[in-house]
């Protein structure tokens, strides 16, 4: 059977284009086709793979994604892996990295898993994003992490809405809707809170809200939340992902519902630092205080 697999690389980075060359001349060397996207191709100057154009049918039958950089890579890759429902399987070369299955130390592990095919799957939630003016569609996208409507210059004036009931009021600079997977990006900073991957749900997280009632919520997967910029308010900007802008004018109503695709995610059997549970991840990650745990007693 043969065997594809497409390497996407954050070429800013000298690090990530030297474990490019090494994660393709592996591959290679197993019978493992590998694709690399022609956007890099120069870069990582490797001749052993095929050019492909950067475009959702780059994944297409490919085995599995791998991307070398951080998190911001992962998404991009994401724009192409979904469609094509190819598993991502990030290295991460960047800071925190928590899209990422591996740290760049355990590259060549991790390389031998995926040739092995010690590997599952897991899926990630993603939501569906329609903006609407009068009537008049403005954006019909996705998002892995979260949909965000913000302001531009002066403050939103904002109704946010739980399954067609309105919720409140505010004065803000903006309104975070996320998946479990977003709860650790722009929704933590912004004060929401952290969601195992695993739990089904939506979160609505407001930005620096002048209200009295302004915290974050976590409501139902199958709930649709939206939010309305009042009219004769000034305009906002929808921002998926922190990827794909849209200008919103006063009067747009931006709808949010669970993704009809998720986002395929590699998990890596036996290697030491990857796999391991979201726990350990946030303590590893965050550099989070445990000494003195002594774990459950033991009989």
């Amino acid at each position: 059977m043969n065997r594809t697999v497409l390497v996407a690389v954050h070429t800013g980075r000298g690090a990530a284009i030297e474990s490019a060359r090494l994660v393709i001349n592996r591959l290679v060397d197993a019978g493992i086709t590998v694709r690399v996207l022609d956007t890099e191709c120069a870069d990582i100057g490797c001749d052993k793979a095929d050019a492909v154009p950067a475009d959702p049918g780059a994944a297409k039958d490919a085995e599995v994604m791998i991307v070398l950089g951080g998190d911001g890579s992962l998404l991009r890759a994401a724009e192409m892996a979904r469609p094509a429902g190819t598993p991502l399987l990030g290295v991460n070369l960047g800071h925190v990295g928590f899209l990422a299955e591996a740290e760049v130390a355990d590259l060549s592990a991790a390389v031998d898993s995926v040739v092995a095919g010690r590997y599952d799957v897991e899926e990630r939630m993603t939501v569906d994003v329609l903006a609407r003016q009068n009537g008049r569609v403005l954006a019909d996208t996705w998002a892995l992490n979260e949909a965000t409507v913000e302001k531009q210059e002066r403050m939103l004036e904002v109704v946010a809405e739980i399954d067609g009931r309105p919720l409140s009021r505010w004065g803000c600079d903006g309104v975070i809707c996320a998946t479990p997977t977003g709860s650790t990006a722009y929704a933590f900073s912004a004060g929401g809170p952290v969601v195992w991957p695993e739990v089904e749900a939506l979160l609505m997280v407001p930005i620096s809200a002048h209200a009295l009632f302004a915290k974050p919520l976590v409501v139902s997967p199958r709930s649709t939340l939206a939010v309305e910029i009042l009219p004769d308010t000034p305009g906002g900007v929808l921002w998926c992902d922190g990827r794909r802008r849209f200008e919103l004018p006063s009067g747009t109503r931006v709808e949010v519902r669970r993704g009809a695709e998720p986002v395929r995610l590699a998990r890596l059997h036996g290697v030491e630092s990857t796999g391991a549970p979201f726990t350990d991840r946030l303590v590893a990650k965050f550099e989070l205080p445990v000494q003195g745990w002594r774990g459950r007693a033991r009989p």
